[in-house]
């Protein structure tokens, strides 16, 4: 299986194997919950649907309810879709599966939603060069001129300008698995892991 959900707790600090202090984003992904498996014989290829945070069943809509109960598994809040590596892996419909997965990983792929920043400005956005602040000059922070009015007279699509900041997917790659907690379902990664605290996060191996 090739990745877990998780939830991002937050950061702490860890000893690692020569005593030099590592900070580390901790993430809790003990608790996943197998839907469905999926065959190449039946459904063109191999992929298991792995389920988090468990909710009760009023809170999820009808056609969820039924694929869960056709499977046999509990209802939860978050489903995603993972590749198998391998089409002989042993997984049933209302397994339970954890960190250990990620036993064998040194470096995973997380995916998240980035934090939303509102509506922010170029310098903030996009690291433009402020305006200077001498005698007559009233553009310190703004853009300045977005282009000529006649011709083409419009703005030109991917204009870098103020706007919508944060709130989208984002993927860092290649972050370093520090250490796993079995019994609490935890995994120790150091490195930027995107997202708000108490955010649902996606785990890939990344060998």
């Amino acid at each position: 299986m090739q990745g877990l959900i998780g939830r991002k707790i937050g950061m702490t600090r860890i000893f690692n194997d020569s005593g030099r202090v590592v900070a580390v984003t901790v993430i809790q992904a003990g608790n996943n919950v197998v839907h469905q498996v999926k065959k190449a014989e039946k459904d063109g290829y191999n992929a298991v649907q792995l389920g988090f945070d468990q909710v009760a069943e009023q809170k999820v809509t009808k056609p969820l309810l039924g694929h869960f109960k056709k499977h046999n598994s509990s209802p939860t809040r978050v489903v995603r879709e993972f590749a198998l590596e391998s089409a002989q892996e042993e997984l049933k419909p209302g397994q339970q599966v954890g960190v250990e997965i990620l036993e064998d990983s040194k470096y995973v792929d997380v995916e998240g939603v980035s934090k939303g920043r509102g509506h922010a400005g170029t310098i903030k956005k996009y690291n433009f060069q402020r305006g200077r602040e001498t005698h007559g000059n009233t553009n310190v922070r703004e853009r300045g001129s977005n282009g000529a009015g006649t011709y083409p007279a419009r703005i030109f699509p991917g204009l870098r300008m103020s706007g919508h900041y944060g709130a989208c997917a984002v993927t860092t790659k290649r972050l370093e698995v520090v250490g796993i907690d079995k019994e609490a379902g935890l995994v120790y990664i150091k490195g930027s892991v995107p997202g708000r605290n108490k955010g649902i996060v996606y785990l890939y191996k990344n060998k």
